[in-house]
């Protein structure tokens, strides 16, 4: 049976009806919007494996759309159906990145086709009850459309051998999003080899990657076969790549134009196959033009580069996170879960998060330790934080191009509880619901089990 998340947009009530039918007796689930700016407020909710539009809608037309769909997620396929379809108008669709351009009325057999084709493309063409679905990405957890996002971008390219540059701040999780495109890929049953560049010395670096001759330097009492040869036909992370010294880049960049490796004392290559992953908090881009990082290198590693949000730019994943964590902690320390109190929660959401998921599991590992009761307060939370929690932007201070994503985001995390909602925005409960729709954004699509 057919699986995946549609969303189907289209001003004719009935043909949106018979559409929708359709697709869900092939197994699809399926949500629908009657306009443009409906659908860009379901986009904020929660992202679909691929989007269907009609060409010709009042508002916010077919094309208008797709474009405002890929400059927040290039990923996502886009279908799109007219009755007013021209060669030059499928030409054009196509040109800018459109999946798939189908004329009514069309063939039924024809869009199933093009939805299953695209819902592969975008990662998201799972059979039901396929455990393999979400192992991939094991260990990743959320409910954030900017992960999401990123995560059906991972998937993508790690069905190819291209390497993938991975940005993100200290503790936002790049080893583990590292991991998870071994995980997807065809290199899945070889080893996944990890190395932080800035955490070895440099004169002991190049060993640890190449390996060595026995006798090559003094205490060097046995060859050793380095990193890049424990990694054969499966993959190197590199984390760190900024920090690496620049002769040891010119012999990195060697390695991956020739596939082999000359261990340090030896002058015998040895042939390697391995996929290169790195990643960096430094911005390479800077490093580069200042000469501090080769111009040749960063190009052969920046192949596909992936850009992790950090904690405060998915605040919605902070109650999900947080529970997680909890329930790992209380399996550790041998005790019941303990629960955070809603002031507390509350302080978690509009804290700064420098040190990202990082120091969340900290945060949240000192605070069991310290705390005797099943509750976890608010005072207990502060003193972790160890400054005052920062406040989520104001309405008024936020642009207004963004305000349907922050209104989405705290819908998310109060669960489409408006009042709650309404009291982190430091609105009222009138001038909130007028937010909500000018957005055309439903509390209960926010409910459990709703988005």
């Amino acid at each position: 049976m057919n699986t995946g998340d549609i969303l189907l947009v289209d001003d004719d009530p009935d043909l949106l009806r018979l559409i929708s039918l359709r697709l869900m007796s092939a197994g699809y689930r399926v949500r629908t919007a009657d306009s443009g700016e409906t659908a860009l407020a379901a986009l904020a909710i929660a992202r679909p494996g691929t989007v269907i539009t009609d060409m010709r809608m009042p508002g916010i037309d077919g094309l208008q759309l797709f474009e405002a769909i890929h400059r927040q997620h290039p990923a996502m396929p886009v279908i799109i159906l007219t009755a007013h379809g021209t060669i030059p108008d499928a030409v054009n669709a196509t040109q800018r990145g459109v999946f798939a351009f189908l004329t009514k009325p069309f063939d039924s057999q024809d869009l199933l086709q093009k939805v299953a084709a695209a819902l592969k493309l975008s990662g998201d063409d799972v059979a039901v009850g396929d455990s393999e679905a979400t192992a991939w990405r094991e260990g990743i957890i959320t409910r954030s459309p900017k992960m999401e996002d990123l995560l059906r971008q991972a998937r993508l390219v790690a069905d190819s051998d291209a390497s993938v540059l991975i940005y993100g701040d200290s503790g936002t999780g790049k080893e583990l999003l590292a991991r998870a495109i071994h995980r997807a890929s065809s290199r899945r049953e070889k080893p996944f080899v990890g190395v932080n560049c800035g955490a070895i010395p440099a004169e002991l670096l190049e060993s640890e990657l190449f390996g060595h001759a026995r006798g090559a330097f003094t205490g060097a009492i046995a060859a050793h076969k380095g990193l890049f040869q424990a990694a054969d036909r499966g993959t190197l992370f590199l984390d760190e790549i900024g920090d690496m010294p620049l002769p040891l880049q010119v012999k990195l960049l060697r390695v991956l134009q020739e596939s082999e490796v000359r261990p340090v004392g030896s002058t015998q290559a040895i042939p390697v196959d391995v996929r290169v992953i790195s990643a960096t908090h430094r911005d390479l881009e800077e490093q580069r033009a200042s000469g501090r990082f080769r111009e040749d290198l960063y190009y052969r590693l920046n192949v596909v580069s992936l850009h992790l949000p950090s904690l405060s730019q998915r605040r919605e994943d902070i109650p999900l996170l947080a529970a997680h964590i909890l329930r790992n902690l209380s399996e550790r320390y041998r005790k019941p879960a303990p629960t955070l109190a809603p002031d507390a929660m509350a302080s978690l959401v509009a804290a700064p998060w420098p040190g990202n998921v990082r120091q969340l599991l900290n945060l949240l590992e000192q605070a069991v330790a310290l705390t005797p009761t099943p509750v976890i307060p608010a005072s207990l939370v502060q003193k972790a934080l160890k400054e005052d929690a920062a406040a989520l932007v104001p309405f008024e201070e936020a642009r207004k191009t963004f305000e349907r994503d922050y209104l989405a985001r705290l819908l998310k995390i109060t669960g489409g509880n408006v009042t709650q909602a309404a009291q982190l925005a430091k609105r009222n409960r009138t001038e909130f619901y007028k937010l909500l729709q000018r957005h055309r954004l439903e509390p209960a699509m926010f409910k459990e089990g709703k988005a």
